[in-house]
């Protein structure tokens, strides 16, 4: 049964099929060849794989992400982050990753980011002579950053497949999307400094402090969001909405750049958004039901046991087969598809399911942007108007910088879980 099913998953992604149909439709055949029970429990492992307390939060980060985008936030979020870093060699690039750091902090969208943020500033990179390639390469990448740093929609869906907590997993998301970001920041120093980039005028104080005044009420969404969850005042779930009527208060009362119009098409296009996300896990809540029923899990954790694998190796081969997976299909699939796998055998090697979590998210990232199909090469193509083979070589020298953030990320636990130990206790 196993065997069958593989064979039509892979056949039904070679063709082309949505990632959700090539899940459903594949467990669906195998489902209706090899078992004697009713189709309904189908429908009802669909159902039960979305009835899930965690999951009611992406609707509201989506939302969000959305209005930020449309009401004028992730326009002076990067205002601020210019002042601050504008000024260093390599400022405007330094400047993108910074806003992207910071987009992602209140959107927990990848696309989102890129949207936003390379629309403004990839002309400004072009003027600037950091280079087409760079420029594009740097606007597709960084925007992956956002799936790490908290709200991160894979984080919760990670913490709905495993049962492990989303509010842990956003403390350790954020000292691993530091790092992540860190480690782009210094790639940009050091090309800017090797292709001679002009430097541009540093900020004075009046004007820092005029944009740090003017994005004052868009930096508080991570601020309700992190300190809401770190002083226990509410769940993430809850974390979600409150940060969506606000993303809303201030687009419509304060910056006054969204009315009731644009609100009902932003909430249409956030809806589409949230049902494309959902009827995948519930699709993927069939396929891993159908693998449980087949003895993968249990199979393959007897086998790598008996492989004598220890955690450094089990985990490398884990990051290799998410990286490979990310090529072909989005972050969110290759999670719900591979953490319940991975995750038994991980609890029996020692690994903390946190930083497994981390890990995972870490890879997603990476595949929103690493050729063929990443989704951020297709966002990135309008925003910036290049081409699709200019996009991709563009992008490969931030493949292997990620890779790079990749493995301190999986090889130095403590980055991700010092805040989650500080809140939780050791324990984590």
């Amino acid at each position: 049964m196993i065997t069958v099913l593989f064979i039509l998953l892979f056949a039904l992604l070679f063709l082309s099929s949505p990632v959700f149909i090539s899940l459903s439709l594949s467990a669906l055949l195998a489902f209706v060849l090899y078992t004697d029970m009713p189709l309904t429990v189908v429908a009802q492992r669909m159902f039960g794989g979305i009835d899930k307390f965690a999951l009611m939060s992406i609707p509201f980060f989506i939302l969000g992400a959305n209005v930020m985008k449309v009401g004028g936030i992730a326009r002076r979020i990067l205002n601020w982050a210019y002042t601050l870093v504008g000024g260093l060699k390599g400022g405007l690039a330094l400047t993108t990753e910074v806003a992207c750091m910071f987009f992602g902090a209140v959107s927990g969208s990848s696309p989102a980011t890129v949207v936003a943020i390379g629309g403004l500033m990839y002309p400004a990179l072009k003027e600037k002579q950091y280079g087409g390639g760079f420029s594009v390469g740097l606007i597709t990448a960084s925007g992956s950053v956002a799936l790490l740093i908290p709200p991160s929609i894979s984080a919760i869906i990670y913490g709905a497949v495993t049962g492990v907590s989303v509010g842990a997993l956003f403390m350790a998301g954020l000292g691993a999307g530091i790092l992540y970001g860190i480690v782009y920041l210094l790639y940009c120093y050091w090309y800017a400094r090797k292709a001679g980039v002009p430097v541009d005028k540093k900020a004075s104080y009046a004007e820092k402090w005029r944009a740090t005044k003017e994005a004052s009420w868009a930096l508080g969404i991570p601020a309700i969001i992190m300190g809401g969850i770190y002083l226990g005042i509410f769940t993430p779930t809850e974390a979600s909405g409150i940060a969506a009527v606000y993303a809303i208060f201030v687009s419509m009362f304060i910056y006054k750049e969204m009315d009731l119009k644009s609100l009902f098409k932003t909430c249409i296009i956030s809806a589409e958004a949230t049902a494309q996300v959902m009827i995948l896990l519930a699709a993927a809540s069939v396929f891993g039901w159908i693998l449980t029923v087949g003895q993968v899990p249990q199979s393959l954790a007897q086998f790598i046991i008996d492989s004598n694998f220890g955690p450094v190796a089990f985990l490398m081969m884990i990051n290799i087969i998410l990286v490979i997976a990310g090529m072909f299909i989005d972050g969110s699939s290759a999670i719900i598809i591979i953490a319940p796998l991975v995750y038994p055998i991980a609890m029996q090697l020692g690994i903390n399911p946190v930083h497994l979590g981390v890990i995972m998210v870490a890879n997603a990232a990476i595949g929103m942007f690493t050729p063929p199909f990443g989704l951020n090469l297709f966002v990135a193509q309008p925003a910036t108007g290049e081409s699709m083979v200019n996009i991709i070589k563009g992008v490969m020298p931030f493949v292997l910088i990620s890779l790079v953030a990749l493995l301190l990320i999986t090889y130095l636990p403590d980055v991700s879980l010092i805040i989650p130990r500080m809140v939780y206790g050791p324990t984590v």
